[in-house]
């Protein structure tokens, strides 16, 4: 005997429901390939700015970190070019190398910039300073940039892959759902801009650090920007006067 439940038809808002389920949240990322180019460009920057600087390094001869860097680099373009390289272990270490060189030679061109002028060194101009300073402070920028897109959810490998750990950034967009793609996911182009604005309002603006490492990371990266705008930039101004 027919219990007369083969005629029903399926509740429209249980469909609704279930679709909504399966959408990916902002912050569920899913495997997606993220371009490369944006991290070239970033470091080829930060590389030509380092070739720049003036020749009197702390760390003689100034151009020895920024010639590895760009042997570095290399290696990580001609690296296995066929895989995606946001899962290959060997540019991963690459990528982390470069920017290990970048941090610690841009901490001894400050270093060696706030000598000078607690020194009142004669041998720069204001105009020298200006262009050193600003030099100095986008390199912080793209190193610290670099820092946050390497270590967020364990690496740009395991957030393609959907298997990284919860986030130490927390991004408008995954606040916004509705107005972002679903399985929305930070790519370098959010870490820079994390990294320009955390340098310029020396604060957390729309996405903030929600883990002890990211906070302490941010920290330092305000207080080197910090030092450059009061230190070197102020003190080209007052030579420029």
């Amino acid at each position: 005997m027919s219990d007369g439940r083969s005629g029903e038809t399926a509740d429209p808002s249980e469909a609704v429901t279930e679709s909504t389920q399966q959408r990916p949240r902002p912050g569920q990322y899913q495997a997606r390939a993220e371009p490369r180019w944006p991290i070239l460009l970033a470091v080829l920057v930060s590389i030509a700015l380092q070739f720049a600087l003036p020749n009197r390094h702390v760390l003689s001869p100034s151009f020895l970190f920024p010639a590895v860097e760009v042997v570095l680099l290399l290696a990580f373009v001609l690296w296995d070019p066929r895989r995606d390289h946001t899962r290959s272990g060997v540019r991963r270490r690459i990528t982390l190398a470069v920017v290990i060189l970048m941090t610690i030679d841009n901490l001894a061109a400050v270093v060696e910039m706030v000598r000078d002028i607690l020194n009142d060194s004669q041998d720069d101009t204001g105009e020298v300073l200006l262009a050193t300073g600003a030099a100095i402070w986008v390199t912080n920028v793209i190193a610290f940039s670099l820092w946050y897109w390497l270590l967020d959810r364990g690496g740009p490998a395991a957030r393609a892959a959907g298997a990284g750990s919860r986030p130490s950034f927390v991004f408008a967009e995954m606040q916004s759902g509705d107005l972002v793609a679903p399985g929305w996911a930070p790519h370098y182009g959010d870490y820079l801009y994390l990294a320009f604005t955390n340098a310029t309002a020396f604060s957390p603006t729309d996405c903030l650090p929600v883990t002890r490492w990211a906070k302490m990371l941010m920290m330092a990266q305000s207080a080197i920007s910090l030092v450059i705008a009061v230190m070197i930039i102020s003190r080209a101004v007052g030579a420029l006067n």
